[in-house]
């Protein structure tokens, strides 16, 4: 996984060389100059991102955290620290879930529940995406009558459905997790299996049967994708570049789609500006503009995500000096 990721990365870095190569880079500096000051608004902006998706993984907890030992301000927290994981570090995006578990576990969500809640989020997330993607692809062939020029995404489109919707039958079976480990167990030789899988499965069973908290849940998660959209089209009014809602919409949902689908690229290096310059050129928006865009939202990409790694790393280390403290 983390060789796939290294590879990812070095082919992120070189489509990304690739397009400013080929763009016009005093133009391309200019345009990201234009923007002044205003373009850091950005940054606080983001927490509205992470307030819908904790806002929805606090919907997915209640169930198993009837104290509210974790609450919305720690799950916002976690979040933001899952994200800066996922698209920092060269973790293949699954690192963030790891350590999402492993936060809530702190304030003592059982571990079972904590990953059951983690599975859940990401298969809506999926379907959110998905979603998204779908609403994306509508409104282009809204403004383009060359409808056959997107047949190709809309087959990609079609053909993904099954995917979300197998993998949530799959859950809901009853013991996914049970078959896996149990053919990892027979080929390992060992004769009793650890119950950690059943427990999963048993917990991933109970928040599948919870329907109203999975609908609000990925209805925050839409919205959060769909907040992503305003960034985009702030940035290109900064920019001297206005658009409407929907074309920022399209840019966004395009960004999205293509991030999932290219999860093994660290932060989708890239992949990013390579979707916001082919179809930006499709709604009039330069390549130069394009990739000036992109640099605004991996500037707030940064800033949040250093924050949040180095509040995390602090965490980890006071707990580890406050267990060193009890040995002793």
């Amino acid at each position: 996984m983390k060789l796939a990721a290294y590879l990812g990365g070095l082919l992120g870095i070189a489509l990304l060389t690739a397009l400013v190569v080929h763009s016009d880079v005093s133009g391309l500096l200019q345009t990201a100059l234009r923007g002044g000051w205003p373009v850091l608004l950005l940054i606080p902006y983001r927490t509205v991102y992470f307030f819908f998706y904790a806002a929805g993984w606090y919907i997915l907890l209640r169930p198993y955290d009837s104290a509210r030992q974790a609450g919305m301000s720690y799950l916002l927290w976690v979040t933001t620290v899952r994200e800066a994981i996922d698209r920092l570090l060269p973790v293949a995006s699954v690192g963030g879930a790891v350590a999402g578990v492993r936060l809530l576990g702190w304030r003592g969500v059982p571990t079972a529940s904590a990953a059951a809640t983690v599975i859940i989020e990401i298969l809506l997330t999926l379907i959110a995406s998905w979603s998204f993607a779908v609403l994306g692809v509508v409104l282009l062939m809204s403004v383009d009558a060359a409808a056959t020029d997107y047949q190709r995404v809309i087959l990609a489109l079609l053909l993904s459905v099954p995917i979300p919707l197998v993998l949530a039958r799959m859950l809901g079976s009853g013991s996914l997790f049970g078959r896996l480990q149990s053919l990892i167990v027979r080929f390992a030789g060992v004769r009793t299996p650890p119950a950690g899988a059943a427990t999963l499965d048993s917990a991933l069973r109970s928040s599948l049967q919870h329907r109203n908290s999975l609908v609000a849940a990925g209805a925050l998660q839409l919205a959060a994708l769909a907040s992503g959209s305003l960034e985009i089209w702030f940035a290109l009014r900064l920019f001297g570049h206005p658009v409407g809602f929907a074309a920022a919409l399209i840019l966004e949902s395009m960004i999205q789609a293509f991030r999932h689908v290219a999860f093994m690229v660290p932060a989708s290096l890239g992949v990013q500006e390579t979707v916001l310059v082919v179809f930006g050129h499709i709604l009039g928006v330069g390549p130069e503009t394009a990739i000036a865009v992109s640099l605004v939202k991996r500037l707030r990409e940064v800033v949040y995500g250093v924050g949040s790694l180095v509040s995390w790393q602090w965490m980890e280390g006071r707990r580890l000096r406050a267990t060193a403290q009890n040995e002793s």
